[in-house]
């Protein structure tokens, strides 16, 4: 055969490529010597595997590299694992511990590292609908915060909720006015979220022990509450009025501002006129609030009154301690258990929401200062003496005192509508903080500060520990019992030494104030700490705390 023969195209592929009217941009271009695939095209998936990098199948690329093909992971054939020296903790609850505790350490630990979820069996054939058990959830933490308790409680209860039936995967978020939970059903699908808005706060402690019966029975495995009996029992806390009538609170303030002026070195005479003063001051306070003031108004007028009889009673030249009326005044006024909660959010390292509680006890407390400083600027002009002194130099009356402490402990319950099953326990408790306040100032000669704060441990740890042994919230057995404690004089003496154009003095001693006021609620958040400490709740080893690094 000739070598034109030989060159000549032997097939119409072949003839294609040499045809001078085909134009296909992906035609052979004439002389281009194509390697033969035995027909098959040449694979271009940017998917393949380069030559050479066949990973696990070939020789050429090493195991473990990044072009391998992946491994179903088999029980026959599992990879090895890496267990640490001292071996892999189990982590376990008591169940017999109060619910408020296993649920506070379960959202303490890392999500990975919580306990599953055991089944539980309900009433429902169908399982629990969850759009309803969010709400519910909802409705539970709107009622928990709206009474005051602190953001960590609120959740708890949030995460107990929705694990009594039997909803895993759930994450509850809690701030000043916004309540949110998120349920994930599996990995693959959608999670679930609902949020609710609390607008209106309101102290009753008595629905917000029944909140607690009624968590505390939802967690309970024997108690099978179905979600139309929670949702009932719900609409009847919402519907039951007060415990105590509003009479019943006038009178109340009264007698906690007098106990408090005999608290201070007060007699007979400032008893009642503080009570009068304090009772009057609550009578125009609910009128702005009928008239629908906002609560830094209701502040401010309410703080005017027993400020204006001590200054009377300077005006008059009557012989009576007249600044033990208006610290007796003020000490109905102090926003103790707000303060409270902020430190505590704060300390747990709800951040968010201690900055606006603390942020809403400095506005109630500018409205006191701007009610009381207002009588004392005109009293000092038109000629009062009102001596600052009078209240440095307190006289130590030691039964007097502690009997002025439990009636002022009592009264501030009855302020906060607890149950009257608790009163007597919060009574007790208050004479108790008065009473190692008195013999660790008065006796060992100890600052202030020092003694408030062990003092206030002491009522956190007693309120944590009574809380436990009625299976109920602690703000009851603990908000009433600090009222002792409260920086009613140091607050005073400030603003009259502002009055008096001595503002140094005076800011000094308002952040005496701030410290004793930051020292109770210290105090009752290490002496609730402190209790759990002592209570055998499960965990893996010691209970994990947030980790802080420093500055990084």
């Amino acid at each position: 055969m000739s070598e034109a023969e030989d060159r000549k195209p032997r097939s119409d592929e072949a003839r294609a490529s040499y045809d001078p009217e085909i134009t296909s941009e992906f035609a052979i271009p004439e002389g281009l010597a194509v390697a033969r695939t035995g027909g098959e095209s040449e694979t271009t998936s940017e998917f393949s595997l380069p030559r050479g990098l066949e990973g696990a199948q070939g020789e050429a690329e090493p195991e473990g590299s990044a072009f391998n093909m992946p491994h179903t992971y088999s029980v026959k054939d599992a990879p090895a694992a890496f267990t640490p020296a001292t071996g892999v903790p189990m982590i376990t609850l008591i169940t017999d511990a109060p619910w408020q505790d296993r649920m506070r350490t379960m959202l303490r630990m890392p999500v990975a590292d919580r306990p599953a979820l055991e089944p539980v069996v309900r009433s429902e054939d169908e399982g629990p609908a969850v759009p309803r058990v969010l709400d519910l959830t909802l409705r539970i933490g709107e009622l928990l915060l709206a009474g005051g308790e602190g953001a960590e409680d609120v959740e708890a209860a949030m995460f107990a909720v929705c694990r009594s039936y039997g909803l895993d995967r759930c994450e509850p978020t809690v701030t000043f006015t916004l309540l949110s939970i998120t349920h994930q059903p599996s990995l693959v699908e959608d999670p679930v979220t609902a949020s609710r808005t609390v607008r209106r706060r309101g102290t009753d402690y008595t629905r917000l022990a029944a909140v607690f019966r009624l968590v505390d029975d939802l967690t309970d495995a024997e108690a099978h509450v179905s979600l139309e009996e929670a949702y009932g029992r719900l609409a009847e806390m919402r519907r039951n009025r007060h415990p105590y009538p509003g009479w019943a609170l006038t009178l109340a303030s009264g007698l906690l501002a007098g106990a408090a002026a005999v608290l201070v070195g007060g007699d007979v005479i400032v008893f009642i006129a503080a009570a009068l003063g304090a009772m009057l001051g609550d009578r125009l306070a609910w009128l702005c609030a009928g008239r629908g003031l906002p609560e830094f108004y209701q502040f401010t007028v309410a703080a005017m009154p027993p400020a204006a009889i001590g200054v009377a009673f300077s005006l008059a030249h009557v012989d009576v301690k007249a600044s033990a009326v208006i610290t007796g005044g003020l000490f109905a006024l102090l926003p103790g258990r707000a303060l409270v909660a902020g430190v505590q959010d704060g300390l747990t390292g709800f951040y968010i929401t201690a900055a606006a509680r603390l942020l809403e006890v400095m506005y109630f407390f500018v409205g006191i200062v701007i009610g009381v400083l207002t009588i004392l600027y005109f009293g000092v002009q038109i000629g009062g003496q009102l001596n600052p002194d009078a209240l440095m130099n307190i006289q130590s009356r030691p039964v007097l005192q502690i009997l002025a402490s439990m009636v002022l402990s009592l009264t501030f319950a009855v302020l906060l509508q607890q149950e009257r099953s608790t009163v007597l326990w919060v009574t007790l408790n208050g004479g108790v903080a008065w009473s190692v306040y008195g013999a660790l100032h008065y006796t060992a000669n100890i600052s202030p500060v020092a003694s408030t704060a062990v003092a206030a441990g002491l009522v956190g740890l007693f309120g944590q520990l009574l809380s436990r042994y009625q299976f109920a919230s602690a703000l009851p057995f603990t908000t009433a019992a600090i009222g002792p404690l409260l920086p009613g004089s140091a607050t005073y003496f400030g603003l009259l030494s502002i009055a008096q154009s001595e503002v140094d003095k005076g800011l000094v001693s308002l952040a005496k104030a701030v410290s004793l006021a930051m020292a109770i609620a210290i105090g009752v958040n290490l002496g609730a700490e402190i209790s759990r400490l002592t209570l055998r709740i499960g965990s893996a080893g010691k209970r994990r705390a947030a980790k802080r690094t420093r500055g990084f």
